[in-house]
């Protein structure tokens, strides 16, 4: 039979899903003709879908070798360097492929997740816009460029571009489950129900058939699966790191038995050592350590931001080491190895920015996860997860792949003394009219906060009073009310939005103007210097309210969570509920829907 022949049968055989039997006419043709492209490219598909990655590198090169101008063969070579981390040489194919073929839109589509990856936003949406232009019926490239408005923040256009994806490929779960995290974000809970039964079965008929599941780590606590579905759905992208790191043949790392009379090396890993919430949290740490018995390391996925933040951990760490400049996550894995960790710390988990391949390599002999991320990792190479009993009950051990570490209290740690000195002192400023009897302090008032009051301590007729407050149990608290001739002054100052004014000829600073104009004071990166201010007027707060709120994300706030808040606030009088717009598109959908709730519940 003609080499030809074998190769067309072959052909036929794979869109049949025989793969096995397409495998094996693809290995005929070849013996009788081994410098044939097409099967050379396509057994390399083959190959490439079994896992055998370098098997398939090396058929893509002979068929390269044959044939120089073979657009699909560079694309598809470019596709396993990618899947390597090898994004450089995976680009110059790609370019290869568009300049052999100008209208590949595959090749563009694949080469905007390449530069995605290589955090060039710009170069990625230019090539899935390209990519549209040639093909408009590309579902995927519709989907990657939902993607890029997504991560960009630009959810309700990554909503329209998610939906003309599945508009056009109806089956396309990758694109299903990201259009309902997008609807989860701006709170748009139409059909929330169906979309979330939905998304289960998308999820459960992937971990059944050992797939990688559509739903991310980080974004399966969202949704109403199972602890096992969340443990098993980490264990999937944990399985995907070993994958990569597998085509890198590093013989596992030998570690001395004992520490041999030197300190402890801690190394702690995080791409966020910067301005992010993380470094907010525990900027302070490194520098706490007991020097006599530890030996902190602390190792940048990231490059430097310039903040504050980085650069106090940076001189507090006794080694701060930036692997941002080390893409490799082999040669990366080798310097934590060579500096002798003993814990190496994982603050990423699944949030962006995570290179857990690293961790995969395992460069120490214990690994823990702390802080970043709130889940399991799923991850035989994670030994620990530092959490405390009521974040993981005992209980619930066993939806842990680590075993748990528990801290006495809490887990999570805030450097409220680095960041908040500010706030050390507070003082509540009256005046006379609306000063509070017996004991009670009135609400329309303003609250001042500093590291040092004194200066309008001792301008001012201050007294003491007493005020229990209602939590778990009473409380006793005392605070110092001031009773000035007239607040005039401050109430000037926050209906005009100065940034500060004179009170008894004290300065004072507008605790939001100054939010608002100074954005190193917003992040906590800068602390006020002078005395601060908050009213309630200045957030649109009523006066006399009794206030709930809750400053998450609101993709962190599901319908029932709602429909319970609404219950409260129907059964608390003169209550209010205060939230961030974080997104501003979510409040139109939540305020409808808090809408929905009233009613229903009057």
């Amino acid at each position: 039979m003609p080499r030809m022949y074998f190769h067309l049968i072959s052909d036929a055989l794979e869109l049949d899903s025989t793969v096995q039997e397409a495998e094996n006419c693809y290995n005929t043709a070849l013996r009788l003709c081994p410098t044939h492209a097409d099967s050379l490219n396509n057994l390399a598909n083959i190959k490439r879908e079994q896992g055998y990655i370098e098997e398939a590198t090396r058929l893509y090169l002979k068929a390269l070798e044959v044939f120089p101008e073979f657009a699909a063969a560079h694309s598809n070579l470019a596709s396993v360097l990618q899947q390597q981390g090898k994004l450089n040489e995976a680009l110059m194919h790609y370019k290869e492929a568009i300049r052999i073929q100008p209208t590949f839109a595959d090749a563009y589509s694949n080469m905007g997740n390449t530069l995605k990856e290589m955090q060039d936003v710009s170069g990625a949406l230019q090539c899935y816009t390209r990519a549209i232009q040639i093909n408009p019926a590309f579902a995927d490239a519709h989907s990657n460029l939902a993607s890029i408005h997504k991560d960009s923040g630009n959810i309700p256009e990554a909503i329209q571009s998610y939906r003309t994806a599945l508009k056009l490929k109806p089956d396309f779960p990758d694109a299903y489950c990201n259009l309902a995290h997008c609807l989860q974000i701006v709170c748009d809970w139409t059909d929330y129900d169906a979309r979330m039964k939905k998304l289960v079965s998308i999820v459960a008929e992937q971990l059944e058939k050992n797939r990688l599941p559509s739903v991310h780590p980080h974004h399966s606590m969202l949704y109403p699966l199972s602890h096992q579905f969340r443990r098993d759905i980490a264990a999937r992208h944990a399985n995907l790191c070993l994958e990569k790191i597998h085509v890198l043949h590093k013989p596992p790392y030998k570690f001395p038995r004992d520490l041999q009379g030197s300190r402890l090396r801690i190394g702690y890993v995080s791409s966020d050592f910067g301005n992010h919430p993380t470094s907010h949290l525990m900027q302070s740490i490194p520098g706490l350590h007991d020097r006599h018995r530890v030996e902190v390391f602390c190792y940048a996925l990231s490059p430097d931001d310039g903040t504050t933040f980085r650069s106090k951990i940076a001189r507090e760490a006794e080694h701060f080491i930036d692997l941002s400049q080390i893409p490799c996550n082999g040669k990366a894995a080798d310097r934590i190895h060579g500096d002798g960790i003993h814990i190496l710390v994982n603050m990423n988990g699944y949030t962006k920015g995570a290179r857990n391949e690293i961790f995969a390599l395992r460069p120490a002999p214990v690994q823990v996860m702390w802080l970043g991320y709130p889940g399991t990792s799923g991850a035989s190479f994670m030994d620990y997860v530092i959490t405390d009993a009521v974040t993981s009950p005992i209980d619930l051990a066993a939806q842990y792949s680590e075993k748990l570490a528990y801290m006495p209290y809490t887990y999570f740690i805030g450097d409220h003394k680095q960041m908040f000195p500010h706030l050390k002192e507070r003082l509540i400023v009256s005046d006379k009219a609306h000063g509070g009897s017996n004991g009670v302090v009135a609400d329309n008032v303003a609250v001042i906060n500093a590291t040092d009051l004194s200066p309008l301590v001792e301008s001012t007729d201050v007294k003491e009073i007493r005020e229990v407050v209602i939590a778990a149990k009473p409380v006793e608290i005392s605070l110092k009310v001031a009773e000035l001739p007239t607040t005039t002054p401050i109430e000037t100052m926050i209906a005009s939005g100065q940034v500060q004014t004179s009170v008894n000829g004290v300065v004072v600073q507008n605790g939001l103007a100054t939010t608002q104009t100074n954005n190193k004071a917003a992040t906590g990166e800068e602390v006020p210097q002078s005395i601060v201010i908050t009213t309630r007027q200045q957030y649109g707060l009523p006066d006399d309210a009794i206030v709930y709120c809750n400053f998450n994300q609101l993709y962190k706030i599901d319908p029932l969570t709602l429909q319970m808040w609404v219950h409260i606030l129907k059964h608390v009088p003169n209550s209010v509920l205060w939230l961030l717009r974080f997104p501003a598109v979510g409040e139109p959908n939540l305020q409808a829907t808090a809408q929905q709730f009233e009613k229903y519940l009057t």
